[in-house]
């Protein structure tokens, strides 16, 4: 069985709209602001973007409250790129589209609830996935609710994060959807989901120059506090050796 190839899966949606003449409604899932920055650049080109900053993992407040100023400091800069056009030194030109921006509910108690019974899972094993279940099933009942027509995450930029895992996830988030719209237990039209794997083509690295270029915050663990207490054993260990 050949490899889904995800990055292409989306080249070629892309020339699809394109050969059509139509600029479709995304709504973005966005984990922190260094992640969405090249996802954003490169989307805001063929997209109606919107992003959706949903993310209860994120179990202290500060640090939720510093990622979600930081995104939105991130998309201030990319609108005023549009404003003025001024695309120099981007990877974008005077096709790229101002974005807009829903900030979810925080509520660290989903997280917790979602992931019950998998404190002890080591990371990137079935805690994370249930993690990533929470976040994409409530972005595909946001964008099905506020007429977006597609949704996908800047999660598979990360070259931590299983791209097969979160487009399966997506897929099967943008099914229960469906459902209930079919079902009347949800109103709203259908929603699809945009396969993605954002880390191809240099795109984690591109990340990473963004993120220098605005001086965004980046953090180094994921947001929950298995995470930080997973990278605070790492650098214990490194400064062992």
């Amino acid at each position: 069985m050949n490899k889904r190839n995800y990055y292409k899966e989306l080249e070629n949606k892309i020339d699809e709209f394109q050969k059509n003449g139509v600029v479709p409604k995304l709504l973005l899932h966005v984990c922190c602001a260094p992640c969405s920055s090249h996802c954003l650049e490169f989307l805001r080109q063929y997209f109606d973007v919107t992003v959706f900053f949903y993310n209860p993992n994120i179990t202290e407040d500060k640090e939720y409250h510093k990622r979600v100023a930081e995104e939105k400091r991130l998309i201030e800069e990319y609108n005023r790129q549009v404003e003025e056009k001024n695309f120099e030194g981007m990877h974008s030109d005077e096709h790229a589209r101002k974005i807009d921006i829903i900030e979810g509910e925080y509520d660290p108690k989903e997280y917790f609830e979602a992931v019950k019974g998998y404190e002890d899972i080591p990371e990137g094993g079935a805690r994370c996935r249930k993690c990533f279940e929470l976040r994409l099933r409530k972005t595909a009942e946001t964008a099905a609710l506020n007429d977006f027509e597609y949704f996908t995450t800047s999660l598979t930029i990360s070259p931590l994060k299983n791209a097969d895992v979160l487009n399966e996830v997506g897929e099967e988030a943008a099914k229960f959807v469906n459902e209930k719209i079919a079902a009347d237990d949800l109103s709203g039209k259908e929603i699809s989901f945009l396969p993605s794997d954002f880390k191809k083509k240099d795109g984690y690295k591109r990340s990473i120059e963004l993120s220098c270029r605005f001086g965004l915050y980046r953090q180094d663990y994921c947001g929950c506090g298995f995470s930080k207490a997973e990278r605070e054993r790492q650098k214990a260990e490194d400064k062992r050796d």
